[in-house]
C-alpha cells in the first residue's frame, strides 16, 4: 500500500530581501513527525517558501503519496497552473526561475496533491511550519547550518523566556518588496503577479488609513495575548449601541511586545450622554470608518489569540455583537477571554475592583484619565494584569511560613539583613550547570547566568 505523508511547509523573510529562514513539518501516516528547518542571509519571503517545498518534498520517499500545504499562493498555483506557461516561455520574465526549476525537477514522477491553508488562522500544521521557518532564520542567525533537522522540541533555540532576542523585526505580513524588471504580456503572468501582490501583503493591503497598527519591538514566539479595552455609545448592546473605540495591545510570555492596534469606529448613532465617560463626540467620529470597513482586519488581527479585559463580558458581548451583525459570526468562538475582574473579586473579595482602584492598589504608574479611552485602558491593565498574577506576594508569604522548617533541615534559608534568600538545592545547582553547559555547547558563548 502507498504510504501517505502529509507536508506543511511555510517561508518567512526579516527584511524582504533579508535574513530568511523555511521550515517543513512531515506528518505519516502513523502519526509519526519529522521536522527541518534552515535558512539564508539574503533572501526573500517567496524564494523561502519555495525552498520549503523543496526540501520537504526532498525528505520523502519517491515512493510515497504527499499532500502538501502550503499558506503562499504563489507556490500552490505557480506549481499547479502557471509552470507549464513558464515552461513553454523557457522561464522568459519568471522571478526565481533557479528555484521553480529545481521544484519542477524534484516534483516529476510523484504523486503530489497541492493545497492551500490560509496562513496564520490557527491550523496547527500551518503554525507548526511557520514556527520551524522562523527557527531557521533564528539558526542562521546563529551561523548553524542548514537544512537543520528539528526532530524534537529544543526549548535552548525557542528561548521562551525571551532571553536571545533578534534585533531584526519579523515582518509579519511577509510582503515581497522585489519590483517587476520587464513588462509581463501574458494573461497568465500578470494573474501570477496580480496573485502573489494578494497573498503576501496579506493584511495590510486591506487595512483602512484609519486603523493605526504597531509593529513588534520584541520579537517572541510564544501563545498570543492581547489586553483590549473598548469604548461604546452606553451600556447595552441589545438596545442598539455601539463599539466607537477599540483598542488592544500584543503580550506573549508575559513580556509587551510593543505590538498594538487602535481604532475608531463611527458608530452611525449619535454617542449620547457617553461622550462624558470617553470624551469621543460625534463631530470627531463622523469621518471615521464604519465597523464594517475595519470588521475584516480587526477580527483577523485578533483571531485565535487570548482576550484579556476588564469586565470582559461587556466587551466581548459587543464585539460579538458587531461581528455578527457583518457576518463574521462571534469572537469569542475563536478567541479564549480571561476577565481581569472576576479575578480581582476572587483575588480581592469585598474590596473596590474597579480599573482605578486596582491600579491604586498595585501602585500602577499614574495615568491622566480624565477621560476613559480604549489603548489608555489597555495600558493599564497590562500593568494591573501582571501583577496580579505575578505571584509574588504568595510566595513570599509562603518562604516566610516555611523559614523556620528550611533553616532546620539544612539551612537553604539565610535570613540577613532583613532579606530572605532561598539557596539553591544540590540538585538544581547539577541541572543549572548543566543547562549552562549546553547553552555554550549551541550559542559557542556563554549566557547571562554563567559563573
Amino acid at each position: 500500500m502507498t504510504e501517505t505523508i502529509t507536508l506543511y511547509v511555510d517561508g518567512a523573510c526579516r527584511g524582504n530581501p533579508g535574513l530568511g529562514g523555511w521550515g517543513a513539518y512531515l506528518i505519516y501516516a502513523d502519526q509519526s513527525e519529522q521536522k527541518y528547518c534552515g535558512g539564508e542571509f539574503d533572501t526573500t519571503n517567496n524564494r523561502m517558501e519555495l525552498t520549503a517545498a523543496i526540501e520537504g518534498i526532498r525528505a520523502c520517499p519517491a515512493h510515497a503519496k504527499l499532500i502538501i500545504w502550503t499558506d503562499s499562493t504563489y507556490v500552490q498555483k505557480g506549481i499547479t497552473e502557471w509552470i507549464v506557461g513558464w515552461k513553454k516561455k523557457n522561464w522568459k520574465n519568471v522571478k526565481n526561475p533557479d528555484l521553480w526549476q529545481a521544484l519542477d525537477q524534484i516534483t516529476q514522477g510523484r504523486d503530489i496533491d497541492w493545497r492551500w491553508v490560509k496562513g496564520h488562522a490557527g491550523n496547527p500544521g500551518n503554525e507548526m511550519a511557520d514556527q520551524l521557518a522562523n527557527l531557521g532564520a533564528d539558526q542562521t542567525a546563529r551561523g548553524k547550518s542548514t537544512p537543520q533537522p528539528n526532530n524534537e522540541p529544543d526549548w535552548l533555540l525557542d528561548d521562551p523566556f525571551g532571553f536571545d532576542l533578534v534585533d531584526d523585526h519579523l515582518d509579519e505580513t511577509e510582503t515581497e518588496t522585489e519590483t517587476e524588471t520587464e513588462t509581463e504580456t501574458e494573461t497568465e503572468t500578470e494573474t501570477e503577479t496580480e496573485t502573489e501582490t494578494e497573498t503576501e501583503s496579506k493584511l495590510t493591503s486591506s487595512v483602512h488609513p484609519q486603523i493605526v497598527m504597531t509593529e513588534a519591538k520584541l520579537q517572541l514566539h510564544g501563545p498570543r495575548q492581547f489586553i483590549l479595552d473598548t469604548e461604546t455609545t452606553g451600556f447595552y448592546f441589545q438596545d442598539g449601541d455601539r463599539i466607537v473605540e477599540v483598542g488592544a495591545i500584543e503580550m506573549i510570555n508575559r513580556k509587551l511586545t510593543g505590538r498594538s492596534i487602535h481604532i475608531y469606529i463611527n458608530p452611525e448613532k449619535p454617542v449620547g450622554e457617553s461622550e462624558n465617560i470617553h470624551g469621543i463626540s460625534d463631530e470627531f467620529l463622523k469621518d471615521k470608518p464604519k465597523y464594517a470597513q475595519i470588521s475584516d482586519v480587526l477580527y483577523e488581527y485578533l483571531k485565535g489569540a487570548e482576550i484579556i479585559a476588564h469586565n470582559a463580558t461587556f466587551d466581548m458581548n459587543f464585539l460579538d455583537m458587531e461581528f455578527e451583525r457583518v457576518g463574521l459570526g462571534k469572537l469569542s468562538a475563536v478567541c479564549s477571554v480571561t476577565d481581569t475582574l472576576a479575578m480581582a473579586k476572587a483575588k480581592h473579595p469585598g474590596q473596590k475592583n474597579s480599573l482605578d482602584a486596582l491600579a491604586r492598589r498595585y501602585e500602577i504608574k499614574e495615568r491622566d484619565r480624565t477621560f476613559h479611552g480604549a489603548l489608555l485602558d489597555a495600558e493599564i491593565l497590562a500593568d494591573v494584569y501582571l501583577a496580579m498574577t505575578g505571584g509574588q506576594v504568595a510566595f513570599d508569604i509562603e518562604a516566610l511560613s516555611h523559614s523556620e522548617e528550611y533553616n532546620a533541615g539544612g539551612g537553604r534559608v539565610v535570613e540577613g539583613d532583613g532579606l530572605l534568600v532561598v539557596l539553591p538545592s544540590p540538585q538544581e545547582l547539577e541541572q543549572h550547570e548543566n543547562w549552562v553547559k549546553q547553552y555554550f555547547e549551541k550559542h559557542g558563548e556563554n549566557c547571562l547566568f554563567a559563573k
